[in-house]
C-alpha cells in the first residue's frame, strides 16, 4: 500500500472544516504587542488513491488552523479556545492533493501523471452558534494549475462546552483544466493505454457533491482529539470518465490536535 500524504487543510476557526476564518471581532490592542495562536492536527486516516480511485490507502491526516493573529494595534479572532465566530467572516482556504503517478496504477497506464497540488484560496462564511454557510475558490498554485470552489453548509450540536459535533453537505466545483487533468484521456494518452482508455474530453462544473461529519473534544485548553468521516458522489463528466472507476468516494481521519501562541 502506497503511503501518502491525503488531506492537508486549514479549518475554521470554529471547527476543521477546508478553510481558515478571520472573521472574529477586530479590537484595537494598542501597545499590547503581536501573537499568533494557531491549531496543529496530526493523525491517521484513508482515502482514494486518486480521485475515482475504487482503491484506498492508509496516509497521513494532517491540518491546522489560524485561531487568533494580533498586528500592532489590531487583533482578528479571539485568543479563548473555546470561542465560536459568527456573523459574517472571511475565510482562507488551503487543500493539498497528492500526485497522481499513473506507474502506481495498473489501470492508468498511459495516462500523463498529475503532479502534487497545493491549492490556495479564500471565500466568505456567515455563522451562527447553531450552523453556518461557506464558499470557497482555490487555484492549484502548481500541479493541476486550475481553479476549483467548494460550497457548504454545517449544523452544530454541543453537547457539552468541550464537545462539538458537526455534519452538512459539501459540493465541489472545477475548472475545464481540473476536470481534464484528473478525468480526461487525451487521444495520445488512450493510444498509449493500449485501449484500456477510451479518448474523454470532459468540460468543467460540478465535481462532486456529499456529506461530511465531525466530533471534536477539547480535552484542555492545549490538548484536544478529532475525528472526520467524509462522503462524496462524483456527478457529471467527472463521474461518466473512463478514468473514474467507482463514483462512491470515502475518507475518514481521527487525529489529536494542540493550540500554540506566540508572541513577537
Amino acid at each position: 500500500m502506497r503511503f501518502a500524504i491525503a488531506v492537508i487543510a486549514l479549518s475554521t476557526l470554529a471547527a476543521g472544516a477546508s478553510a481558515q476564518d478571520l472573521g472574529g471581532p477586530v479590537r484595537s490592542t494598542q501597545g499590547a504587542g503581536s501573537a499568533i495562536g494557531f491549531t496543529l492536527r496530526g493523525g491517521v486516516g484513508t482515502a482514494p488513491e486518486y480521485p475515482g480511485s475504487d482503491s484506498y490507502e492508509a496516509a497521513p491526516a494532517l491540518g491546522g488552523s489560524l485561531n487568533y493573529l494580533r498586528l500592532g494595534g489590531f487583533s482578528f479572532g479571539d485568543p479563548d479556545p473555546l470561542y465560536r465566530p459568527t456573523g459574517f467572516g472571511a475565510m482562507g482556504s488551503l487543500r493539498y492533493v497528492p500526485e497522481r503517478d499513473a506507474s502506481d496504477h495498473d489501470e492508468l497506464e498511459g495516462l500523463d501523471d498529475v503532479d502534487t497540488t497545493l491549492e490556495l484560496g479564500g471565500g466568505l462564511r456567515y455563522a451562527t452558534p447553531d450552523w453556518r454557510v461557506f464558499g470557497v475558490v482555490r487555484y492549484g498554485a502548481f500541479g493541476h494549475e486550475a481553479f476549483v470552489g467548494e460550497l457548504g453548509a454545517d449544523l452544530y450540536a454541543r453537547p457539552t462546552d468541550r464537545i462539538t459535533l458537526r455534519a452538512g453537505p459539501r459540493a465541489l466545483f472545477g475548472d475545464g483544466d481540473y476536470v481534464e487533468s484528473y478525468f480526461g484521456v487525451s487521444g495520445s494518452e488512450a493510444v498509449a493505454s493500449g485501449g484500456n482508455l477510451s479518448a474523454y474530453d470532459p468540460d468543467g462544473g460540478l465535481v462532486s457533491a456529499g456529506v461530511e461529519f465531525s466530533a471534536g473534544y477539547q480535552i484542555n485548553e492545549t490538548w484536544g482529539v478529532d475525528a472526520i468521516v467524509t462522503y462524496e458522489k462524483l456527478q457529471g463528466d467527472a463521474a461518466d470518465s473512463p478514468v473514474t472507476e467507482n463514483e462512491d468516494q470515502f475518507r475518514a481521519s481521527i487525529g489529536v490536535t494542540r493550540r500554540f501562541t506566540l508572541g513577537f
